[in-house]
């Protein structure tokens, strides 16, 4: 793996609207689920849980954010009973000190608050765990290689609707990728941080 800097664990929307029955169900996160809790749990204070905020109303979104939400209108504010956007119950507990970053896209890097966070920890690394694989995991993992970050994706912690998608995401990030991205087991990573 060679010299692991100064490193977060940065777990992606893991959170009850996904886990739960909704429309965003993804079964998958029970499957992923134990290795995130190992990971996290041994270090949470390295721990960043990302939550995928949807707005109060549809017409509270720009442009084609306002169109998606009024096809999911029952997962705007208005209608998802708030509890849904919390962390899954098995990993609220760690929070603090574990931390939330809350964002209103796919990617947490948008809205510019994240990437002076961990500047300012002084973060070289991000090993991202969570869901979905083919869509904010990978808008995640393509915004830290875009700012310079070492990535480790943990393949056995990641998790989308899609098996399709999910495998062709790993296999773009493993060959387009591969200088500033490593794909990892989590117990190969777990084996090496104690």
């Amino acid at each position: 793996m060679g010299e692991l800097g100064e490193w977060r664990h940065l777990c992606v929307d893991m959170q009850r609207m996904f886990a739960e029955d909704t429309p965003w169900h993804v079964p998958w996160m029970a499957r992923i689920s134990p290795q995130i809790e190992e990971l996290a749990g041994r270090h949470p204070a390295q721990t960043i849980f990302t939550r995928f905020l949807p707005p109060e109303h549809a017409d509270d979104m720009p442009g084609k954010w306002r169109d998606y939400y009024q096809k999911w209108w029952m997962m705007t504010g208005e209608h998802l009973p708030r509890g849904l956007i919390d962390l899954a119950s098995s990993l609220a507990s760690l929070v603090p000190p574990a931390r939330h970053f809350d964002k209103r896209t796919y990617s947490p890097w948008i809205d510019g608050r994240l990437h002076p966070i961990l500047q300012s920890e002084r973060v070289d690394t991000l090993v991202i765990t969570g869901g979905e694989t083919d869509v904010c995991v990978l808008a995640t993992t393509l915004g830290a290689i875009d700012l310079g970050y070492r990535v480790i994706v943990l393949r056995d912690a990641v998790c989308s609707g899609a098996d399709d998608t999910h495998d062709a995401s790993l296999e773009l990030l493993h060959d387009r990728f591969s200088v500033q991205l490593e794909l990892m087991e989590t117990e190969e990573f777990l084996s090496e941080v104690g």
